[in-house]
Order: C-alpha cells, then structure tokens, then sequence
C-alpha cells in the first residue's frame, strides 16, 4: 500500500442499512494503493440523525478537504453530514440522497418498489431486517450465494421510523457530485437512481451490478472515487 499523500483529500466512506463499514472493505484497497487516506465510518443505523452524528465526529477528526461517498441508504447520511466546510465533493453510490425536507420514504415512495423491497421483514418491535432470501436474489444476487448468507446473519436491524426521518440542509446542492447507477439493482429502483443523478447534475457511471456493486465490482466503484478525489485536488 502506499503512504497516504497530504496532498490528496481524505476519502470517508459511508455505508448503507442493514449494513457496517466493513461494506468497503474490496473498495479500501484500491483507495489505498493511490496513496489516499481513507477512514469508515461505523454508523449505528437507529436514525438519521445519530448516523449523521456519528459521521460528523469521523469529519471532525480529520484535517484538510474530504470526499464524502455514500452507499444506499448512506447517501441520505451524507446529504446531511455533507454540508461540513471541509466536504469537497460527494459521492453516491446506488444511493438515496434526499433534497432539503424530504425523507428516504419520500424518494422509495417515489416509484414502483422492486422486488427486493418485498423481501423485507420484522425483526421486532418497530425494527426491520431483509430476507435471506432477499439477500440471496435481490440485494447481492451477483455475489456467491454463500456471502449472501453470511451479509444476511450479520445485519444489523434497522428502525421503521428511519424511512420518514428527513434532512434540513442537502449538501448536494452546493457541492460537486458523482453518482453510480447499479443497472441490475433489485432493491433500489435503478429509475430513481438515474432521476436522483440527473437531479444532482452528478457526474453519473453505470455498472451492471446488483446494489452491492462495492463488492462485486470494487474496483470501478473505487475508480469513480479517485476521479471526485482528483477533481478535489485540482480544485484546492
């Protein structure tokens, strides 16, 4: 790996629901080998507004410009925790980035559910999960079934409430923005992801990929990161 350059901002990546930052771990390499400093953020999934604080606390700590990605429900996460001065550029990964008012639910709400919507299930009182099924042939269909499986055992829950919680503040629309369509998302509408994009004027690549597209094809959704580090840099 090489040493990271003072030079180049600092990537934070930022995972999705029923998700942990370890999400990042085939897209953290790549990152690395360019010599860019990288830090994931563990955020606990209870709310918008703790995974926005757990974030800001990973910002706070670091010195110098930020790229700030989001996976998923991880895009909702930065279009808040974005608005940090030192945040110089987001990145959206099959994401779900809402405008100043709007919540998640909004945005789902916004179209035709897919089928992997359907796969999600109670996991207690006010708490949700997905399937393993769901898991299996919708959210990580291009994975082996067998890490289906194992990312199915160690999701964490996540509330009902979160799917209403909204932003105050989009960073979004302040900031340059790259976004990656997932063609073969079977969760997130992939028409919503193309109208979310346009919406951001976002620097916009597609992959054919399920919405886990950071770990069947990490090293193109690593690529899109270094190309909004580099437009960074040149723009310091």
């Amino acid at each position: 790996m090489a040493t990271p350059s003072p030079t180049l901002p600092t990537v934070v990546l930022v995972h999705g629901a029923w998700a942990d930052g370890s999400s990042w771990r085939l897209v953290v390499p790549y990152l690395m080998q360019q010599g860019i400093a990288v830090v994931a953020v563990q955020n606990p999934t209870t709310s918008l507004a703790a995974d926005v604080e757990a974030t800001k606390l990973v910002l706070d700590a670091i010195e110098g410009p930020i790229v700030l990605v989001g996976h998923s429900w991880g895009g909702a996460v930065i279009a808040q925790a974005g608005n940090d001065p030192k945040v110089k550029a987001l990145v959206f990964v099959a994401a779900l980035p809402p405008k100043a008012g709007e919540s998640v639910g909004d945005l789902i709400g916004s179209h035709p559910p897919p089928p992997g919507l359907g796969q999600i299930v109670k996991a207690g009182p006010g708490l949700l999960k997905l399937s393993p099924e769901g898991w299996i042939n919708d959210v990580a269909q291009d994975l082996p079934e067998a890490d289906a499986r194992v990312l199915a055992v160690v999701q964490p829950p996540l509330p009902e409430s979160t799917f209403g919680d909204k932003i105050t503040e989009a960073a979004w629309a302040t900031r340059p923005n790259w976004y990656i369509v997932s063609v073969d998302d079977r969760v997130v509408s992939v028409d919503l992801q193309r109208e979310l994009a346009s919406r951001l004027k976002a620097t916009t690549s597609e992959l054919k990929a399920s919405h886990l597209s950071i770990l069947s094809q990490p090293q193109a959704v690593a690529d899109v990161i270094i190309s909004a580090v580099t437009a960074a840099k040149s723009a310091q």
